[in-house]
């Protein structure tokens, strides 16, 4: 749903009451310019650890830090103004303790002026998630494929198949009881993000999941079509800007060589003679 005008800013409760409602519509953004375009139009615009991958050429979000993930959760702050911002908690942050995790994600908060944090993991995160609300820090939580364990599961594959399928619905179940307000879903088998859309309180998001979620989520360069070799079975391309972009890059060399740019338009002119003096 496209949102025009001036709205408030989106709050946890806003969210968390949008169970079984109106769609959420979520995207990741990493940048002041994509925060402004894309937050008339989306509910949450999650500062997603992917940012590894998109902008910085890494191999994985494994090697993603915190100070990366305040430096352009910064960026996306003044970009907003009414969708609700969630920051990804890099790996290594937050796994040891829920006290490290609560050190770090009140860094994330203060720096960064997020309104929650996200972090991956299900039972074993449970307590976690429990410190963190406790003490004032709204959690969204991950479930599924979990990038930060593509070593665990041997890369990025479907979760929660056969009999996974009720390890990754136990999880759902301890995240929402520990207090998350909403809980990605990644990668599972379609039937099992209905039943566990059905079975928790709180809102779930899927990104390969299913259309019976309550909201979804997609990397903004992918739905833009920013790679032109990346093109996972989850992702639709809304266009193909990665193909506009090469194009202009072409033509813009071809002019420079031919010295067809700048032309007139584009330089100085009447500019008064230097003195010799």
């Amino acid at each position: 749903m496209s949102v025009t005008g001036k709205s408030k800013a989106l709050t946890v409760p806003d969210i968390a009451a949008r169970k079984s409602g109106i769609p959420l519509t979520c995207l990741t953004a990493y940048t002041t310019p994509v925060a402004k375009l894309v937050d008339p139009h989306c509910d949450i615009v999650l500062v997603g650890d992917s940012v590894g991958m998109v902008l910085h050429g890494l191999p994985s979000t494994l090697t993603v830090t915190l100070e990366m993930m305040i430096l352009h959760g910064k960026a996306v702050r003044r970009g907003l103004q009414r969708a609700l911002m969630v920051v990804d908690m890099p790996f290594g942050s937050y796994e040891e303790s829920p006290e490290q995790a609560f050190r770090n994600a009140a860094c994330l908060m203060a720096e960064t002026g997020c309104a929650a944090v996200k972090l991956e993991g299900g039972e074993n995160m449970a307590s976690t998630i429990r410190f963190l609300t406790a003490r004032g820090i709204p959690v969204m939580a991950h479930l599924g494929l979990t990038p930060q364990a593509i070593n665990v599961f041997g890369g990025y594959r479907v979760q929660g198949r056969s009999e996974g399928a009720a390890r990754v619905r136990n999880d759902a179940l301890m995240v929402a009881d520990a207090g998350a307000f909403a809980i990605v879903l990644e990668k599972i088998p379609e039937a099992l993000a209905r039943q566990i859309t059905e079975d928790v309180a709180i809102p779930t998001i899927g990104i390969g999941a299913s259309a019976a979620c309550d909201g979804q989520i997609l990397v903004v360069d992918d739905m833009l079509g920013l790679f032109g070799d990346f093109r996972p079975k989850f992702v639709k391309r809304y266009a193909e800007l990665g193909q506009t972009a090469e194009a202009a890059v072409k033509v813009y060399a071809q002019e420079v060589r031919e010295r067809r740019f700048p032309g007139s338009d584009h330089v100085f002119n009447d500019t008064p003679a230097l003195s010799k003096e």
